[in-house]
C-alpha cells in the first residue's frame, strides 16, 4: 500500500541579510555602472582592522557555489559563503548625508567595533 499524504511544501529559508530598500537602490545603482563581466555584488567579510573583521562591498564576476544568493531588483547580491556565520539576521541599508555615505550595517553577531567603526568582532 503506497502513502498519499502529500507532504507539506518546503519553507523558503531566510535570506542571511536583510536588505533595506536604500541598499537594494544603490545595488541597483552599482550595477547600472558595473563592469561588463559583472554578474553582481558581493559582501564579505574579510580579516582587517583593529577588531579583526570588516565589511567588504565588491562587484563579483563568476558565482561561488559556496556563496549565499539574494535576487534584488536592481541586480544579484552574494554574500561570501565562509562569512555568512558571522552575518546571519543583519540588516544592511544605504545611508547618506552631507558628509558621509555608505552602506550600514546592524549585526547581531557583533560582540564590539572598533573606535573608528571600521571593523567588528564575533
Amino acid at each position: 500500500m503506497t502513502d498519499t499524504k502529500a507532504r507539506p511544501a518546503a519553507r523558503q529559508r531566510p535570506a542571511a541579510v536583510i536588505l533595506t530598500p536604500g541598499a537594494e537602490a544603490r545595488i541597483a545603482e552599482l550595477m547600472g555602472k558595473a563592469p561588463a563581466d559583472a554578474i553582481g555584488v558581493k559582501l564579505s567579510t574579510p580579516r582587517r582592522g583593529c577588531s579583526g573583521l570588516a565589511y567588504s562591498v565588491d562587484y563579483v564576476t563568476a558565482a561561488n557555489p559556496l556563496d549565499e544568493r539574494i535576487e534584488t531588483p536592481g541586480g544579484t547580491f552574494f554574500i561570501d559563503g565562509a562569512s555568512v556565520l558571522y552575518l546571519i539576521g543583519s540588516t544592511m541599508d544605504w545611508q547618506e548625508d552631507d558628509f558621509t555615505a555608505g552602506f550600514v550595517f546592524e549585526n547581531p553577531n557583533a560582540k564590539g567595533t572598533c573606535g573608528c567603526g571600521e571593523s567588528f568582532m564575533v
